[in-house]
């Protein structure tokens, strides 16, 4: 059975994060209540578009029901540092159209150190679009953190911390020893405030869910296998830890359900298992990418794009395609002469039916290859070569 879970972006993309709007944002719209994979904005590598980071939260105690605390006080079931390994990530995006040093806070979210000298696990979507990241240990100090490799199709990054030493691990778990029933917690950094990681306490009530999430621009992302939890997940915990009453991580906290006091409804949260996650992360070291693994930078067209909509695509003249609404000055798109709006047809003869068909095809191409783009704009349909640049991470 599959989980539709829809989304919605604000005005400014930092503020279901908890960040403020910086000078020239508009405010965000009201919120709705809405079960989503909720978050920020972030820049997609390669074709640029908006796209949700689940931000959650843990808000209260593991084995306290309804008490707040953060993780460093420690509590029945959790060890006295279950804070150890956890990581504070800052994703920073470029605006559209905007010189490289023009970056904006765009999403928090939560990393585990795998390694001492500082690799870190982390969900694909608190680091998608980023032009740059940051991880900082809870009240310790700060390091620049590169992408080495990601696999959207299980929502799993890889990064590595720049002159990292010394840093506090994660004790990984048996995922496979779970069972519905069994108490868990989730640890992450709530709302983006940083400082010493939440806890929520609750069990886990399945196994084995296939959820399906999709952002206000049309894509979406399926996941299957996932841990379903009634821990209290909320923005800022992707990427964190679902942890045992051992103290340890069977999961990494990856989406949550939206509650509020007024629609109440159940708590509902998902983890990606942990013996899934570090699969991952043993094929990114290997340096053995795939289809789904994707080691290093990726091609970048430099476009905006978001699903088509009726009344452009019959402007346009199309029934499908991925809809590119603006470019980055200079970009290959519009060096090569598109204008927007625009509907991108296909890439190398591989047809782009929707949004979601268009990262995949540029994905399996790093900066520098050359791909042959069909599109089609005001002044009808096109086709040429574009040479791929660097971009943001996928």
């Amino acid at each position: 059975m599959s989980d539709q879970i829809p989304q919605h972006a604000p005005s400014w993309p930092g503020s279901e994060a908890g960040m403020p709007a910086p000078p020239g944002w508009p405010a965000p719209a009201p919120r709705a209540h809405r079960a989503s994979r909720r978050g920020v904005a972030l820049l997609v590598a390669g074709i640029l578009a908006v796209s949700a980071a689940v931000g959650l939260w843990a808000g209260t105690s593991f084995g306290s029901p309804g008490t707040a605390t953060s993780a460093a006080s420690g509590t029945a079931g959790v060890p006295a540092s279950p804070d150890a390994g956890i990581v504070d990530i800052t994703n920073f995006a470029r605006p559209i159209g905007q010189s490289s040093d023009n970056l904006v806070p765009a999403g928090a979210g939560t990393g585990m150190v795998l390694t001492s000298t500082g690799e870190v696990l982390t969900n694909n979507h608190v680091v998608r679009g980023a032009w740059k990241l940051e991880a900082q240990v809870p009240g310790g100090a700060t390091y620049t953190a590169t992408v080495v490799g990601v696999d959207p199709s299980h929502d799993v990054a890889l990064l590595q911390l720049s002159d990292a030493s010394d840093l506090a691990t994660i004790v990984p778990g048996d995922a496979s020893s779970v069972a519905i029933g069994d108490e868990v917690a989730g640890i992450g950094n709530a709302l983006g405030r940083g400082g010493a990681p939440a806890v929520a306490n609750g069990s886990v009530t399945a196994l084995g869910r296939s959820i399906t999430a999709s952002d206000p621009n049309g894509t979406s992302e399926q996941l299957t296998g996932m841990i379903q939890t009634d821990a209290d997940i909320q923005p800022g915990d992707s990427g964190g830890a679902l942890v045992n009453a051992q103290g340890q991580v069977v999961g990494m906290i990856t989406a949550g359900s939206d509650r509020t006091a007024s629609t109440g409804g159940p708590t509902i949260g998902f983890a990606v298992p942990i013996d899934t996650a570090l699969s991952v992360v043993d094929q990114i070291q290997s340096g053995n990418g795939s289809d789904t693994v994707l080691i290093g930078e990726r091609g970048y067209l430099g476009v905006a794009v978001k699903a088509m909509d009726p009344t452009t695509a019959a402007r346009l003249g199309v029934s499908s395609g991925a809809l590119v609404v603006a470019f980055d000055s200079g970009s290959p798109a519009e060096a090569a002469g598109m204008t927007a709006p625009a509907a991108i047809r296909s890439i190398d003869g591989q047809p782009v039916p929707s949004i979601d068909d268009l990262g995949p095809l540029l994905h399996s191409h790093v900066p520098g290859d050359s791909v042959t783009v069909e599109w089609v704009d005001a002044s009808g349909s096109h086709s040429a070569s574009m040479t791929l640049i660097s971009g943001p991470a996928v």
